[in-house]
């Protein structure tokens, strides 16, 4: 047997063994699961010099292959991720089960009583870059939603991913929890992760997370479900009747609290009438913090320091301090706009006028569009999920950030009483 069919026979046994542990974990009560989470959660603690150790090994050979200082910080398992670790963990299992929650029954006319229950998805694969802690959040919250998982992390982290799955791997089985929910595919090849994508006897759905690339990629090649999220090209109008002074601050969080994260504003429409006055306030606020700003030729004639703007430049994810910069007519413009270079991730308006307010909620298509406040609150935890796998911009089957919910889906349940079909 080749290495290559090695490889291909490997995963495919792991995906098989994922397959029946997470038919096992069905039948799992939601007690059962939270005390898996808080073990988990003992046993990280338990094993830190252990697991420190193996991430030493990534942030060595990180070093040498000369990875930014950015970078290293995003890989490192500091004694503060580690407790953020088993802090997620325990906040995973205090959050509400979704698993066996009946919705909406009813009687029909011949008196069947039909609703839908709500479970699992079965099993996720997942295909990360950098973070390691990505592992133990990832695993928490599919085990939570009563699913199994098969992990597939980036080169740089495969001591600190091998780590953590053993550890984890340790703890479902010391509470009798097949072992085989939570995997890790264990080596770098990059064929593996063609492997893994046409695994879909065993594989459910697969979420990747990380760059552009690695998420077309992943569309591109998968035979099985994709959660997409290509980029956050997010926006706000400033309409004709916004309250300015609370425009400022707004745009000021959305651009420049963590500039690189896909909820971080990134292009900024403003009503022709109120451009004049209120720009080149703005844009003094906005370099002071640091912003550099790319405009429309309108918007360069109003304040002389913003560049003009490329073609190529509207639409695009800088997660940097920069900012794009479009003067429009009216709140149609800004639609038409929106339509053209959005990204379907969060799109939001400042305005008092309340007609406008309900014509942007309902005209927009966005996983998340918002009146009036910052475009960082696109994020599970800060919209009451707890936590999140990721944000799809896509709408099958979710659309927007994804929590415990979202990890499950819906089957009918009929209760009968004998009745037959005429």
């Amino acid at each position: 047997m080749s290495n290559s069919e090695k490889l291909a026979s490997d995963i495919q046994q792991m995906a098989r063994r994922a397959k029946n542990a997470a038919r096992s974990l069905v039948t799992l009560s939601t007690e059962a699961k939270n005390n898996v989470l808080l073990h988990m959660a003992d046993v990280i603690d338990a094993r830190r010099h252990y697991i420190q150790e193996e991430n030493a090994k990534d942030l060595a050979a990180g070093r040498e292959k000369g990875l930014s200082a950015a970078m290293l910080d995003r890989l490192e398992l500091s004694d503060k991720v580690i407790a953020s670790m088993m802090e997620g963990l325990r906040e995973v299992a205090a959050l509400p089960d979704p698993v066996g929650e009946v919705e909406k029954l009813s009687k029909r006319p011949n008196g069947l009583l039909v609703g839908r229950m709500r479970v699992p998805l079965g099993v996720i694969g997942m295909i990360y870059e950098s973070r390691p802690n990505v592992t133990v959040d990832a695993a928490a919250l599919c085990l939570k939603a009563g699913n199994a998982i098969v992990l597939r992390g980036g080169s740089e982290a495969i001591h600190s991913n091998r780590a953590l799955a053993s550890v984890l791997q340790q703890a479902l089985q010391s509470q009798g929890v097949a072992a085989d929910a939570i995997q890790v595919i264990p080596v770098t090849d990059r064929e593996a992760v063609n492997i893994m994508l046409s695994q879909e006897e065993y594989l459910d759905l697969i979420i990747p997370r990380g760059g552009e690339g690695l998420i077309r990629f992943v569309s591109e090649t998968s035979r099985i479900p994709v959660l997409k999220h290509y980029k956050g090209v997010c926006h706000i109008y400033v309409d004709l009747d916004a309250d300015l002074d609370k425009a400022t601050p707004i745009i000021l969080n959305s651009k420049t609290q963590r500039p690189g994260v896909c909820n971080a504003l990134e292009g900024l429409l403003i009503h022709k009438d109120i451009a004049e006055s209120y720009l080149p306030v703005l844009a003094d606020s906005l370099h002071q913090a640091g912003v550099r700003m790319l405009g429309c030729k309108e918007s360069v004639r109003i304040v002389h320091d913003i560049t003009p703007a490329m073609d190529s430049d509207w639409g695009t994810e800088f997660l940097d301090l920069v900012l794009c910069v479009r003067i429009v007519a009216d709140i149609d413009e800004a639609f038409a706009y929106i339509a053209q270079y959005g990204s379907q991730h969060t799109e939001n308006i400042l305005t008092e006028n309340y007609s406008n307010a309900q014509r942007f909620l309902a005209e927009v298509d966005a996983s998340a569009v918002m009146v009036n406040t910052s475009t960082r609150f696109n994020d599970g935890g800060q919209l009451g999920l707890g936590a999140e796998i990721g944000i799809s911009t896509t709408k099958l089957h979710a659309y927007g950030p994804m929590g415990l919910k979202e990890l499950t889906t819906r089957k009918f349940i009929v209760y009968g009483q004998g009745q037959v079909r005429s």
